[in-house]
């Protein structure tokens, strides 16, 4: 083996062995948050605050560089608006997560209607049936959020984000092994 393939085949190695060491911490980080969602909720809402802080500096950082009054304007307001409710969420965490779980079930329960009419476009498609189950448990969750609002902030944005974590956690950790067995064969 030449040199160039020999550092290629090292990098490949330590990038497998990062990417599996990262896997892991993203599974234990949301086994953690599934023990404790309120605080992986809080997490989330401080993340989202600080996201929205940022977009909004972005935005009003354009304003000036805007080529007519109305753009200018716009992006203006846009990164006001931004700012406004990434302060928020940082200042009142509780309080946005109560809101971040409302938002939630709104968004859930139209991804529920969606699926539901994208199952009547495609019933006669084979495995459509799996969109109106989707649908129906998407629904039924949203009205879980929304029914028990806002104590259903105490769990509903950690344990979801939990569960994704481990999911994607368990899921990358399958990818990167995969990965380290073909890299051993070759």
């Amino acid at each position: 083996m030449s040199h160039a393939a020999t550092s290629i085949h090292e990098f490949a190695h330590r990038a497998i062995n990062w990417s599996i060491v990262l896997s892991i911490l993203l599974i234990v980080a949301g086994f953690f948050t599934l023990l404790i969602p309120f605080l992986g909720g809080i997490g989330v809402t401080l993340f989202v605050g600080w996201a929205l802080m940022i977009s909004g500096v972005t935005h009003l950082v354009l304003a000036w560089k805007g080529h007519n009054t109305g753009a200018r304007l716009w992006e203006l307001l846009v990164g006001l608006a931004y700012l406004f409710a990434g302060v928020y969420l940082i200042l009142h965490p509780v309080a946005g997560l109560a809101s971040l779980t409302l938002l939630l079930a709104f968004y859930l329960f139209f991804e529920g209607i969606f699926e539901v009419l994208a199952f009547f476009q495609m019933r006669s498609r084979p495995g459509a049936g799996w969109l109106l189950f989707d649908g129906a448990i998407t629904l039924l969750l949203a009205f879980m959020i929304w029914r028990h609002w806002p104590f259903s902030s105490v769990w509903a944005v950690g344990t979801l984000v939990g569960v994704s974590m481990l999911f994607s956690g368990f899921s990358r950790l399958m990818l990167s092994m995969g990965a380290r067995q073909v890299l051993k064969a070759a």
